[in-house]
């Protein structure tokens, strides 16, 4: 997957999560939780959904990378690089 396509997965899993949320503005470099209304919960839903869907494991000594959309496409970057893009 390109840079591009991992931000649209986590995209993709923020508008399952946060249905009501406009993410049209969304700031890559401003954390979530910041721009979003997003509790633990919501944010472990993120985690399930990317283990569901592409089978990453994501130790919690790790959730600091997936702070904001940059972070998180960086960390992700490497995991899913060979991983074909769904659908």
């Amino acid at each position: 997957m390109t840079v591009e396509e991992i931000r649209q997965v986590i995209i993709d899993i923020l508008e399952r999560i946060a249905p009501d949320e406009d993410l049209s503005d969304l700031d890559d470099s401003v954390a979530f939780r910041e721009q979003m209304e997003l509790d633990s919960m919501d944010f472990l839903d993120i985690v399930m959904e990317l283990r569901k869907a592409y089978r990453i494991q994501i130790p919690e000594e790790d959730y600091h990378n997936l702070n904001t959309m940059d972070s998180t496409v960086s960390y992700l970057t490497p995991k899913l690089k060979d991983v074909p893009v769904a659908g």
